[in-house]
């Protein structure tokens, strides 16, 4: 659910983001936008692709793959996950309200004050703004908690942190990342709807208010939020590579070392936002440093896939295509981070759009062709057929060659001296570089489409794809172990890790196809709709605080607290599923995959029965 609601969020913000490609190629002319409009889309584009792309496919793959990968019958706490992914879908709500009821922050997705403040802005686009990121921020807090216990209580016996996958890892990082990151950004949009709403002076420039500690706030968050999204995505890029490259994973010691260096130092990069703000030199040049030194963790990541893959059985698959794509074009952003990690050079073009361009080079490389990746990877897993080729193929290739060609150009004018937000200009010599940024965002949109057309045609010929053996891709991790789809109960018998490639180590011993010794009952928690309850309860408050219908406010404020009361008064309700349940789902599964791979069981495994109860 949370990767459906990135999809039809992306949706919109892609659409936004060719529409002003489209203006600013015919903005010598004047264009077709007005000013407003055009600040608007920027705004709701770029709020839009953080907040309700990112953020929602991270933790949709991660909600995924996790608790697979570690031998995990779920997460800690699945109503808590139901909670947050409310909370969530309560923000993607508003900024959906905002497209038809009334006008949105034309104050850019980093929302700075005064811009956003009552003065300037005393509309309803701020306060939907505010209330749309700060709901869906405490849910992610949420979600970073629930991560963060299930990987440190959840690993099956043997899973020791050496012998995690490098994507639960990188779950890992970010899952503190939400943690310690999230609470700045909710924090500073609560100060300001403060200021908003009750006349307070956090952010004003009078009565003792000062606007920096808005931008310290929000970059605060705003860059370890860069890596919170980026991590799980390099561990989707380990996962691809070492499958199709037919190879342990090279260097994973360091892999894992570099993974939590970047998380340590993401949390002192984050001046580097501002430094054209007053900030001293001394400032700055601490911030420089740490910035080009968060670089090398990262480079260390790019040469352990290309030793993974050297001399590696390679397969060229959608994802790795993907990640071949993503090589290429991050260090390319990363070389333009490095130059803008120098004060000095970052004071010359920060207000221009090749700031633009670098931000985009590595956030589509980096996080999106990432997690489409890893969508392609694991939907066969999800689903239990494999997403059709050739269409793939065609929106990987879409996506690279519409990034390129959407993104490089920017590089050229913001050299030239354009401006950020720039909805026309004067310049002739800008034009032809927009018109091939527009021409790119055209190609940009058909690859969507190309992704859309994939998913329709993949489910009409779900039978000829269709997965038997749970392990399409020959992979290498315990998720792979189980059937496509997963039971309500992940795994029949929880596994005993002894390797890092564990099911690697199972199908070279041909352990892989054989039935436990015994099997218990299992207790799964029962269905609830205290989600569906927080998300209609939570937008009709954040709608109300939008529009200042305060006694719809009061009303579903005091639903939400009487049902967190409610909750905490509830025991927690479970079902049984049978051991003979489990054991019957599990031996059509394994039969079904010795039939496709043509395997014979071993003989003489069923030492004692096999539905057995659990031994005290």
């Amino acid at each position: 659910m949370y990767i459906a609601l990135a999809f039809v969020m992306m949706a919109r913000a892609i659409a936004e983001a060719a529409v002003m490609r489209l203006q600013q190629a015919l903005a010598l002319d004047g264009g077709f936008l007005s000013e407003a409009h055009y600040a608007e889309l920027f705004s709701t584009h770029g709020t839009i692709m953080i907040f309700f792309v990112a953020m929602p496919f991270v933790t949709g793959l991660i909600n995924i793959v996790v608790p697979l990968q570690i031998g995990a019958r779920d997460v800690s706490f699945p109503l808590l996950n139901s909670i947050s992914l409310a909370l969530t879908a309560v923000g993607a709500a508003l900024m959906m309200v905002s497209l038809v009821i009334g006008d949105f922050s034309t104050g850019g997705w980093t929302g700075y004050p005064p811009y956003t403040g009552i003065v300037f802005s005393p509309g309803e686009g701020p306060d939907y703004w505010i209330w749309a990121i700060t709901l869906s921020s405490v849910g992610t807090t949420l979600t970073g908690i629930n991560f963060a216990v299930t990987i440190y209580k959840e690993r099956a016996p043997g899973m020791s942190f050496m012998r995690m996958p490098m994507f639960t890892w990188t779950a890992l990082c970010s899952a503190i990342l939400m943690i310690f990151a999230l609470p700045p950004i909710t924090a500073a949009c609560v100060m300001l709807a403060l200021d908003r709403y009750l006349d307070f002076h956090f952010f004003t420039s009078d009565l003792g208010g000062n606007m920096m500690n808005f931008a310290n706030l929000f970059w605060l968050f705003g860059h370890p939020e860069v890596y919170l999204l980026i991590l799980p995505a390099f561990g989707v890029f380990s996962e691809v590579i070492a499958t199709f490259s037919g190879k342990r994973l090279y260097g994973y010691a360091s892999l894992v070392a570099a993974t939590m260096c970047i998380a340590v130092l993401s949390f002192t990069v984050w001046v580097h936002h501002f430094f054209t703000m007053g900030g001293s030199p001394y400032l700055n040049a601490v911030f420089g440093a740490a910035t080009m030194t968060i670089a090398i963790p990262t480079g260390v990541k790019i040469y352990d896939w290309m030793a993974t893959m050297y001399r590696g059985r390679i397969r060229l698959t959608v994802p790795m295509v993907y990640a071949l794509g993503f090589m290429m074009l991050f260090v390319i952003g990363g070389l333009t981070g490095i130059q803008l990690a120098n004060p000095t050079i970052s004071y010359q073009v920060h207000n221009t759009l090749f700031l633009v361009a670098h931000f985009h080079n590595m956030l589509v490389p980096g996080v999106l062709f990432g997690m489409l990746a890893g969508y392609t990877y694991w939907f066969p897993k999800v689903f239990g057929f494999r997403l059709e080729d050739r269409w793939g193929y065609v929106a990987a290739y879409g996506w690279i060659l519409g990034f390129m060609l959407v993104f490089f150009p920017l590089y050229v004018v913001g050299l030239l001296g354009m401006t950020r937000r720039t909805y026309d200009y004067t310049t002739a010599a800008f034009q032809p570089w927009m018109i091939v940024s527009a021409v790119g965002a055209g190609v940009v949109l058909f690859a969507f489409a190309a992704l859309v057309i994939q998913l329709v045609r993949s489910i009409q010929g779900r039978s000829a794809l269709a997965d038997t053996t749970g392990d399409p891709w020959d992979g290498r991790s315990l998720e792979w172990s189980i059937p496509s789809p997963p039971p309500a109960w992940n795994f029949a018998v929880l596994p005993e890790v002894k390797d890092r490639d564990d099911f690697t180590r199972q199908k070279e011993g041909g352990a892989a196809w054989n039935p436990a010794a015994q099997y218990d009952d299992v207790e799964l928690p029962r269905n609830r709709a205290v989600g569906v309850i927080v998300f209609l309860t939570g937008t009709l408050l954040g709608f109300a605080l939008v529009w200042h219908v305060w006694w719809m406010a009061a009303a579903m404020l005091a639903m939400i607290v009487a049902l967190v009361i409610w909750i905490g008064f509830q025991g927690i309700s479970t079902e049984t599923v049978s051991a003979a349940r489990v054991y019957s789902v599990d031996c059509d599964f394994l039969a079904r995959k010795r039939a496709a791979l043509g395997k014979s069981a071993a003989s003489g495994v069923n030492t004692v029965d096999p539905v057995g109860r659990a031994r005290a």
